[in-house]
């Protein structure tokens, strides 16, 4: 089924200076979508006609030749010929507003919006899945949610937003989007490495056959990814139950936002695992991450932080043959097999209704963003305990570590490559064409279907003595059509009366409607009606513009 992307270029990359998860998400799905979907053309949707030349590049790059053909907010209406928008997060209320400016109900269904949840901890994606109620989002539309744990999110934001609703307006009608779970997806060959990747990686990270590498990789956030004291103080614990001989590694493959944080790092490891040799590598760097990889035996990631909604790394993990220690949270739940693939660690965390507080603090700008997820990662507490004893199980049982990796290499491939989650992103946008062409009964149209973008001849209408219509006599200021007609090409010379070529009608029409006006004063309705009919509203309206250049005048 053919989508629109709609393409923002600093969504669908991670060569910014911050490498945000969503950032891998988004550049991770374009590629796999141009090798896996069964489009015959390629459709895209701009902020800038720039960007679609960016993203033709980005196709043909990927060994496609298919056309590639371009939407921006002038051609609106061509959505309607691929039938379905993708969007790179769930801010979709905005977008439907817009579908509404293609004419009222008719644009409503014109198309399906498709959108994908992420962080939904931030003031904007709580607002715009808030916004979802009150917007034009329509049962053919869809935001799809990585994990069953976002979806209980989302679900309890939307009933909350509810309740306010039905208790201020005594909303009776409710419209909402389909939300389907389907899971990120990786590029399960580009972990794939040979026996010689994987002893050059350990040697250039100073271990040898006797060191157990442990690697976590992502954002090294303690206050919006993953608290590492809990790894630490696992690792600490176990490092004391490995054979003599053997060291333990610590590679922490990602990077610090500021040079504070990466010396809290470097404090917290060296208080609370100073028997435990730790490695950073810098995850923005391609060579690093393909290094830290290639060299691992067990990979762990403790994330305790709602930014966290699915956590790719863990199923990355999985294809490059390492079995997982990771906390039993959010997305994890669903991609890792407690006892399979590797472990889930039990977490605990606060009890509803103690943390409102933290809510308005929030709101009202108090503590910033970064600072409200610390907070509440604060009261979210992984057990070391059973992070120690899973550890311990997998340093001390090769076979153990070889089982579950094999395990969670199939389970990879099966379930999370792209070549099996294009086809699922697909499937939906078919349902959506399909939900579209069986709608129910279209709502009525509205005089003015997007409120707060109203026509601003209706918003502004006590402004003027009078307004345009069909019954305003209009008679030529000249004495003939010729003369009007020149003085409106000299006119149009001039750059304060040009620049608004969006709103002026042709040279040809001009001619019209001065014909018409030359035989003597004429209702205004009169002198566009030899007009194509496609072109008389566009036209009626601008007979102001002739007025404004005292080329037509009201008369009385």
């Amino acid at each position: 089924m053919t989508a629109a992307l709609y393409y923002h270029p600093e969504a669908y990359t991670t060569g910014g200076p911050r490498l945000l998860g969503r950032n891998a998400a988004g550049e991770s799905f374009l590629r796999g979508f141009l090798a896996h979907s069964r489009n015959g053309e390629f459709w895209v949707q701009v902020p800038k006609l720039a960007d679609a030349r960016q993203f033709t590049a980005t196709v043909r790059a990927q060994g496609r030749s298919e056309v590639v053909k371009a939407v921006d907010k002038n051609n609106l209406a061509d959505l309607a010929k691929p039938g379905t928008v993708y969007h790179p997060g769930p801010g979709i209320g905005e977008h439907a507003w817009q579908r509404a400016t293609v004419g009222a109900s008719a644009g409503h269904s014109a198309w399906s919006l498709c959108g994908i949840t992420h962080a939904m901890s931030s003031r904007r994606v709580m607002d715009a899945v808030a916004d979802w109620l009150t917007a034009p989002v329509q049962p053919w539309d869809a935001v799809i949610c990585t994990s069953r744990a976002v979806k209980g999110n989302v679900t309890r934001l939307l009933q909350a937003q509810t309740e306010y609703l039905v208790q201020r307006l005594g909303m009776k009608t409710l419209v909402l989007p389909q939300l389907p779970v389907i899971p990120l997806g990786i590029h399960c060959q580009d972990f794939v490495f040979s026996e010689a990747e994987k002893l050059a990686a350990r040697a250039a990270i100073g271990a040898d056959a006797r060191t157990v590498v442990v690697l976590y990789t992502g954002r090294l956030s303690f206050h919006a990814k993953a608290h590492p004291l809990a790894m630490y103080q696992a690792l600490e614990r176990t490092a004391a139950t490995l054979p003599g001989g053997q060291e333990l590694l610590l590679v922490e493959c990602g990077w610090h936002a500021n040079e504070t944080i990466e010396k809290a790092y470097a404090e917290a490891a060296g208080f609370a695992c100073p028997s435990v040799r730790v490695v950073t590598l810098d995850g923005r760097q391609p060579a690093e991450r393909q290094t830290a990889w290639a060299a691992a035996d067990v990979f762990c990631s403790l994330a305790d932080n709602i930014e966290e909604t699915f956590g790719l790394v863990p199923i990355e993990a999985m294809a490059a043959g390492i079995p997982v220690v990771v906390s039993d949270w959010d997305g994890y739940k669903d991609t890792v097999r407690d006892g399979v693939d590797g472990f889930r660690v039990p977490t605990l965390m606060a009890s509803p209704g103690l943390g409102n507080d933290l809510a308005f603090r929030h709101a009202l700008e108090v503590n910033s963003y970064d600072m409200y997820c610390g907070h509440i990662a604060s009261l979210v507490a992984v057990d070391v305990a059973a992070t120690a004893r899973a550890f311990e199980r997998l340093f001390t049982s090769p076979d153990l570590r070889r089982q579950m990796a094999e395990a969670g290499r199939q389970r990879a491939r099966a379930l999370y490559d792209w070549a099996a989650i294009i086809p699922q992103y697909e499937a939906l946008w078919a349902e959506l064409a399909e939900r579209r062409k069986g709608r129910a009964k279209e709502p009525q149209p509205l005089p003015h279907p997007w409120p707060a973008r109203m026509d601003p001849f209706a918003a502004y209408a006590r402004y003027p003595t009078q307004t345009l219509t069909a019954q305003t006599v209009l008679s030529l200021v000249d004495a003939d059509a010729d003369t009007a007609f020149r003085r409106v090409r000299d006119f149009r010379q001039l750059l304060m009366v040009d620049y608004v070529k969006f709103v002026l009608p042709t040279p040809a029409e001009i001619e019209v409607v001065l014909n018409e006006a030359a035989s003597g004063p004429k209702a205004a309705a009169d002198l566009i009606h030899a007009i194509p009919a496609h072109r008389q509203t566009f036209v009626f309206r601008s007979l102001t513009w002739l007025v404004k250049l005292d080329i037509l005048r009201v008369r009385a």
